[in-house]
């Protein structure tokens, strides 16, 4: 007797009904992208030896992982070790080749600068992707996945895990029902970069034999390895991550964006300790400005007027506002502070226990979804139902997506404080109106200060780039020989 896979039984089963009736595609068991509620999602995993196994563990008491891939075995050999049955890979675009019919969905939680190639080719695919955050490397990567996900209908989240939380669902319900008036400024910020930034560029090493760096830098310019790229240091270095800013502000930011009903920033302004071409900078602070806009909710009953988003890292805080409580902290980890014309929400990293600076503790409608699994779960829930029914995710592309263009936004604002000047931004066609085809910025690709017998020498190595052209590649990436994306739909 023949042997037929999961998917080729499912879809003659459903070849078989529908020669007899016409019934809805939800009770066909899988077919046109989704999986019954009681089958199991196959799941494929890139990038799997730090953020990718915590994803992993969430989903694998319930699903199958079918097939993993890293660039680094040695890094990935607990997780390869885990999962004996999972076919093992290299390189993402080989999977994708040989197991393409084999799975139902995708997590991404590779550097960066990877993300974006790879889950919009699986979405191209009919793949379902759980994407870490920050979603992408680039403002022209994120409007990507924002239209893929909209075209090909598959269910998605970014891993911005608090997005699923209660704390986000209740600065939400405060703010909408006007407990706090309307909001014209928030500061917000992190104590990371905990790692090293401001570094100089490395010389190279040799690459260990575990590590395909090669496959690592992926669309990249390809660099001489050194160990303080990989592993996980990579996010410290523009050519791979986004800083401090970008490990971070998907979760400190995401209830500023989600309560206040945010697009495309009209004006961004960043400034920083010193600025590298290679490395992030050890510390920095960006400013957003967004324009009035119409709620795109009714249970909102506020004004959104133009506000101001302001972020500092790197030890810098923001200010305590005037009246906080002499028997409470910030949290360092992510202190988000609303400032509304009637009162102050402060809540922390994740949206965590929001709270309102005259003490009241008022019982607002809800307004948002509970959500009662995990923030991988809930990604597995929505996979499971058909396009024309699905309830969203917490953190789906159509709302990840657009953030994820205000976080790297400011890596933008940050590499260009060169100009000295508010950056006037046209979000709908991704480029700056005030930037000259003539200006210039001047970054540091050396930083020789020395001390000799007590006295102080200042010497740097600087590089004059064409500003707009500089602009140009940060927001659209032109990647490497042999690595490309799909079309913008």
């Amino acid at each position: 007797m023949s042997k037929i896979s999961r998917r080729d039984f499912l879809q003659r089963s459903a070849m078989a009904a529908a020669a007899f009736t016409i019934a809805p595609n939800t009770i066909l068991g899988k077919s046109h992208g989704h999986v019954a509620p009681t089958d199991k999602l196959n799941i494929a995993a890139v990038g799997i030896g730090g953020m990718g196994h915590a994803n992993i563990n969430a989903v694998k008491k319930t699903e199958n992982i079918v097939a993993l891939c890293d660039v680094d075995w040695k890094y990935a050999a607990g997780v390869f070790n885990e999962f004996p049955n999972a076919k093992k890979y290299w390189d993402w675009r080989k999977m994708y080749d040989e197991m393409g019919k084999d799975f139902d969905a995708v997590i991404v939680a590779t550097a960066d600068h990877t993300h974006c190639i790879i889950a919009a080719t699986a979405m191209t695919l009919g793949k379902h992707v759980y994407v870490q955050k920050p979603l992408t490397h680039s403002v022209y990567e994120s409007r990507l996945l924002t239209k893929l996900a909209e075209k090909y209908k598959v269910a998605t989240q970014m891993g911005n895990q608090g997005a699923s939380n209660p704390g986000v669902r209740q600065t939400c319900d405060w703010i909408w029902a006007g407990e706090i008036g309307e909001v014209t400024r928030v500061d917000c910020g992190t104590n990371r970069p905990i790692w090293p930034q401001g570094l100089p560029t490395p010389n190279g090493q040799w690459v260990p034999d575990t590590l395909n760096w090669d496959l690592f830098t992926g669309p990249a310019k390809l660099v001489p390895y050194n160990e303080v790229y990989h592993p996980w240091n990579w996010r410290g270095w523009w050519a791979y991550g986004t800083g401090a800013l970008g490990d971070m502000a998907c979760h400190v930011m995401h209830p500023i964006f989600k309560a206040l009903q945010l697009g495309y920033p009209t004006k961004v302004q960043g400034s920083s300790t010193m600025l590298l071409s290679d490395c992030a900078p050890t510390a920095q602070s960006i400013k957003l400005t967004f324009p009035a806009r119409a709620s795109k909710d009714k249970k909102c009953k506020i004004k959104l007027p133009e506000v101001e988003v302001r972020w500092t890292d790197g030890g810098i805080t923001p200010d305590i506002p005037k009246g906080f409580p002499a028997d409470k902290q910030l949290d360092i980890d992510g202190p988000v502070i609303f400032h509304g014309t009637k009162d102050t929400l402060i809540c922390g990293c994740y949206g965590r226990d929001p709270w309102l600076l005259s003490g009241r503790k008022p019982k607002s409608p809800k307004t948002q979804r509970e959500i009662t699994v995990s923030h991988e779960m809930d990604w597995v829930r929505a996979c499971k139902e058909s396009p024309e029914s699905r309830v969203k995710t917490a953190s789906d592309f159509s709302e990840a997506g657009p953030f994820n263009e205000m976080v790297v936004m400011g890596v933008l604002a940050v590499r260009l404080q060169g100009l000295h000047k508010e950056l006037l931004w046209d979000g709908p066609n991704m480029n700056f109106t005030n930037i000259s085809d003539t200006d210039t910025v001047e970054i540091v690709t050396k930083d020789k200060f020395t001390v000799k017998d007590g006295h102080p020498t200042f010497a740097r190595d600087t590089e004059k780039l064409n500003a707009k052209e500089f602009a140009a590649e940060m927001i659209k990436h032109h990647y490497r020989a042999g690595w490309s994306l799909p079309q913008m739909p």
